[in-house]
C-alpha cells in the first residue's frame, strides 16, 4: 500500500490525476479482458460520473465459467479484482460487451425458435437424413 504525506498537496493532486486518467492494459491483458467482456464477465462503471473531464472507468473482472475457462488463457492477476481503466480502452470494452450481449441474445433467440424434432425425425421419404441426424448421442449409428 502506498502512503502519501498529507502536507504535500501537489503530490496528492498528481496521484488523484493519475487515478482519474486510469491505466492502460497491455495488448495481452486487453485481449483477455475483452474476451471476458464479450462473455459478460466484466462489470463497468464510470470512475467519477459527476466529473465531465474524467473518462476512465472502474471495472470488475469476474472469473469465467468452467467451460470458457478451459479454453481461455486468463491471468489470475486480472480475475476477481477491480481496475481503473483509461477512457479509450474502456470505450472499446463497452463496444465488445455490447456486441457480446447482442450476439448471445441472437443465439438464444434462434435456439428458442429451433425445432429439433422436425430436424431429426421428420423428412419426406425421398430426402436423405442430414448427416448430424444419422448418429446417436454416443456417436454410433442409430437403429
Amino acid at each position: 500500500m502506498k502512503s502519501l504525506k498529507v502536507t504535500n498537496i501537489g503530490e496528492i493532486r498528481n496521484e488523484l490525476n493519475k487515478y482519474k486518467r486510469g491505466k492502460k492494459f497491455d495488448i495481452h491483458q486487453f485481449n483477455q479482458v475483452a474476451r471476458l467482456a464479450w462473455l459478460g464477465r466484466v462489470v463497468m462503471q464510470p470512475l467519477d460520473p459527476e466529473d465531465p473531464e474524467c473518462k476512465s472507468f472502474l471495472i470488475f473482472i469476474q472469473e469465467p465459467d468452467e467451460l470458457p475457462a478451459h479454453f481461455l488463457d486468463t491471468d489470475q492477476d486480472l480475475m476477481g479484482a477491480m481496475h481503473i481503466v483509461d477512457g479509450e480502452q474502456a470505450e472499446a470494452l463497452i463496444q465488445v460487451l455490447r456486441s457480446g450481449v447482442e450476439e448471445r441474445a441472437k443465439l438464444y433467440e434462434d435456439l428458442s425458435r429451433s425445432d429439433f424434432y422436425f430436424r431429426y425425425f421428420y423428412r419426406p421419404k425421398d430426402e436423405p437424413a442430414p448427416p448430424e441426424a444419422t448418429t446417436g448421442p454416443q456417436g454410433g449409428a442409430e437403429d
